[in-house]
This record gives structure tokens, sequence and C-alpha cells, in this order.
């Protein structure tokens, strides 16, 4: 989930914070992608207005090694 889609559904970072139960600080530290454990509960919160999408967590096992050309 995007950090700049929750903050367009809530408005204000203060919100996020109230909803999740966590602080303020918390939520600035957020990057672009927010915490996944957030994610899916901002999901269950909002009814599904948010939605988690599970691809943007998606760790990856085995990366291909570096080609130099």
């Amino acid at each position: 989930m995007l950090k700049q889609d929750v903050i367009n559904h809530f408005g204000r970072q203060r919100l996020i914070a109230d909803t999740l139960r966590i602080s303020q600080a918390a939520v600035s530290r957020w990057g672009d992608i927010i915490p996944e454990k957030q994610a899916l509960r901002l999901e269950y919160l909002t009814q599904g207005a948010l939605v988690y999408d599970p691809t943007l967590y998606k760790k990856v096992l085995h990366p291909e090694p570096a080609v130099n050309v």
C-alpha cells in the first residue's frame, strides 16, 4: 500500500496514526510503501476502501546475479 494513497484517504497523518493507534512519528517514518502489517490493518479498518497489494511486499529469495557487459 502506498503512503500517498493512505494520506489521500485520511487527509492527515494524525488521523492515520489515531486509526492505527500508533504514534504520528511512526507514520512519518514510513517510506513510499507502508509497512505490510499496517497495510493489512488499514484494509480491514477501512472495509476495503484501501486495498492491501501483496505484490508490493514480495521478497526475492534468489535474486538474479548482476551481469557485467
